[in-house]
């Protein structure tokens, strides 16, 4: 799986992202995971939506547009829910309570190199 770097403008944090950007990546996504550090995320491309069905731990998500910009926030999405956000065509998934910790809000952009 190919990962990446993310930027987080607002606190300056950096982030290793995997990268969920083939059919069979995104299918599985964190199914079968290990939880992600507070460090870690996974970033799913293309996406507007996810589930945690089958998992064992909560995460957060944040929806991007096609600029990378956040759209919507999703905060401790519990085992066995769905969460999806119209307009969005990237979906980064995080540790619980990660958005908190980073301070991560609508309208900020997020930049990642590879």
């Amino acid at each position: 799986m190919r990962t990446a770097k993310a930027e987080l403008a607002s606190n300056k944090a950096t982030l290793q992202l995997f990268m969920a950007d083939n059919w069979w990546l995104r299918l599985r996504g964190l199914l079968g995971r290990p939880a992600l550090t507070s460090q870690q995320a996974m970033l799913i491309a293309p996406c507007h939506s996810v589930h945690t069905l089958g998992m064992r731990y909560s995460i957060d998500v944040v929806y991007l547009n096609k600029d990378y910009q956040v759209l919507k926030v999703v905060e401790n999405l519990h085992p066995g829910r769905f969460s999806a956000c119209k307009g969005a065509r990237y979906t980064i998934e995080l540790s619980a309570g990660a958005v908190q910790r980073y301070q991560i809000y609508p309208g900020e952009t997020i930049k990642w190199s590879i």
